[in-house]
Order: C-alpha cells, then structure tokens, then sequence
C-alpha cells in the first residue's frame, strides 16, 4: 500500500469519526433550548395564591369606649360571616401597642392619632406598628366644658388656671394609660397653663359620663376630655376648649387602623378588608348611642346594624375572600339580605 493511500485512508476514518460525534451531540441536543423552568404568569401567580390556604385565626383589640367596642363587635361579625376565627379582647392603649408591637395582637381599629401622639408615632416610625390606613376624619377629642362654664369665660385652656377653685383643681379623665390623660398629667407636672397642682379622676368611659352628668345636673364646674363622635355631644350642652399650646395636637384628628408588622404579607385577605373600611361621623354616632345610650348588646347591635347596611359593608369586602376560598360578598349578601 502507498503512503498516500494509507493516509488518507486514515483521514477518510478520522471524518467519519467526527460526522459521528456531530451527529451523537446534536441528537443529544435535539436542536432545541435545554429545559429552564420558567417565572410563573401573573395569572399563574393569582391562582398559586387563591390555592394558599387562608389563616382563620384572629386576635383583635379595642378599648372600653362604646366607639371602639361597638365597633369591634362589628368588625368580629363580619370576620366570623367570612369563616374567621375572632379573639375579640379589651385592653387599655399602652397593653395594645405593646401587644401589636410584638405581634400578640394583629389589628386595632381605633387609633386616635394625634392625641395618641409621641408613643404611637414612635412605634411607626421604628417599623413597630404599621399604619394600615385611616377610615374616619374630622374627630374631635379635646378638653370640654359645660356650656354654663364657656359662658363664664372659660373658653380656652389657658382660662382654666383662673377658676381653679370652681374647678376644684379636679380634671376629670378616662382609663389609667388613656392618651389625653397622659396629655393633661404632663401639662400638670411641667406646669403648662398653671396646672401645676391639679389632679387628675382617671375612670372608665360609662364612669366619666356619670360623674360629669351629675356635676351638670348641679351646675358644678367641671372640665373633661371630650370627643366625637360620642352621644356626650348629644345629651350635654358642652363646648370644647382652644388649646393655643397645641398640647393636644396641632393637626387635624383622624382615626385610623394598625396592625402588627408581617399582616399585610401573611394575611393580605385580613388587610385587604381592613384597608377597606371606611365610615363616617354619623355612623358611628349611631353606634355609641345605641351601645353606649341605649345599652344595646353589641353583639346584638352588629348583626341589626350590618343588616341595615349591607351596601356599606359590601365596599368594604369587596374582592376580599372567605376563608374557605369563597366571595365575602356572596357569604355577606347570603347573611344578612
């Protein structure tokens, strides 16, 4: 054989062998992109999520002021009507940010935002409470008298410290803890407005009432915290009094819902509903005049109430779930209609 038989005998070998190898790595590749699981659609992502299963326990807080137990009582029904598991409990406004801040409490519907002031603004500012939204504007809560008093010339807290006698040195107030409470003992103890030497009486809501509502009968001079909406507005001639310090809180007062960090992400159905909730002055004049006034059972008072406002409710439930998966406008229509 010839060298140059012999050779390229060899390179015709060595072709095959390389057709071969082409041809085993292009069939293993198939001419096609190796497989990569791909990101999930935005509709893929909503059905992943309506899959999840939604926590049905609950762990809500108010304080004993007809306001926010009134309308806790409403907000259980309804969370109950969706398949929720409701802890409905009162505490009083220093337990609750504590409780919210560590995460034992999840919602809290009646924070009063500028009188609640320094303590509150904290706790959002360090991530430890969060600000779900605001559902009630143009509150009022502020020191009060009765309108024999205003007429006497006490119009402003700065005229309290020239009547002190007739006032007995006494400023009547709520639960120990209360945000105004707190407000008035500090103006006491720095002095602010001459109160140096005044004492607060710290009670329950129904108590204040009380006392308030007999030193009116007996045309005493009393000075009190005074809000609305309340039916105090309603049963006292009362007046509210300027507070040119701006120890109260120089900004308008709006009412508003917090929730312990993380709710938004593990309950986005919970928040969803309470981001929703709105309501306006007069419907909760409603509500502290038949569970304050009347002394309706608040668990009574929700279901009549929300069967008399299904269409308010439904804007609040509106593309919020059940916890079985279903309409909460469905469950809430089926409820009470």
């Amino acid at each position: 054989m010839s060298y140059k038989n012999s050779t390229g005998k060899k390179l015709f070998a060595l072709g095959l062998v390389l057709m071969l190898f082409v041809t085993l790595a292009l069939a293993g590749c198939g001419n096609e992109e190796p497989d990569v699981e791909e990101a999930p659609t935005d509709a893929e992502e909503t059905a992943i999520e309506e899959e999840q299963e939604i926590p049905k326990d609950v762990n809500l807080a108010m304080v004993s002021w007809t306001c926010s137990t009134q309308k806790g009582y409403i907000h259980r029904e309804i969370l109950e009507t969706l398949g929720y598991d409701v802890n409905l409990e009162s505490y009083s406004l220093p337990v609750i940010l504590e409780g919210i801040s560590d995460g034992q409490i999840d919602v809290f519907a009646d924070a009063w935002w500028v009188t609640w002031g320094t303590p509150l603004q904290e706790a959002v500012d360090e991530g430890r409470v969060i600000h779900l939204d605001t559902h009630l504007e143009n509150v009022s809560y502020a020191p009060a008298v009765p309108v024999y008093v205003y007429e006497a010339g006490v119009t402003s807290l700065a005229d309290l410290a020239d009547y002190a006698e007739e006032f007995n040195y006494t400023y009547y107030g709520l639960e120990p803890g209360n945000d105004g409470n707190d407000i008035m003992l500090a103006a006491f103890e720095d002095d602010i407005y001459g109160l140096n030497g005044w004492e607060m009486i710290e009670s329950s809501e129904a108590g204040m009432i009380t006392e308030i509502g007999q030193a009116i009968e007996m045309e005493e001079w009393v000075v009190f915290s005074g809000w609305e909406p309340h039916y105090m507005n309603v049963i006292f001639d009362m007046e509210y009094l300027d507070d040119p310090e701006g120890i109260w809180g120089e900004e308008p007062e709006f009412v508003a819902t917090i929730s312990r960090p993380g709710l938004e992400e593990e309950h986005p159905n919970l928040a969803k509903f309470y981001k929703q909730f709105k309501i306006e002055i007069d419907d909760v004049n409603e509500w502290v005049y038949a569970f304050g006034y009347e002394d309706r059972a608040p668990e009574e008072y929700a279901v009549e109430w929300i069967s008399e406002n299904v269409d308010m409710v439904l804007a609040w439930v509106d593309g919020v779930k059940t916890v079985d998966g279903g309409d909460a406008s469905e469950a809430i229509e089926a409820a009470y209609r």
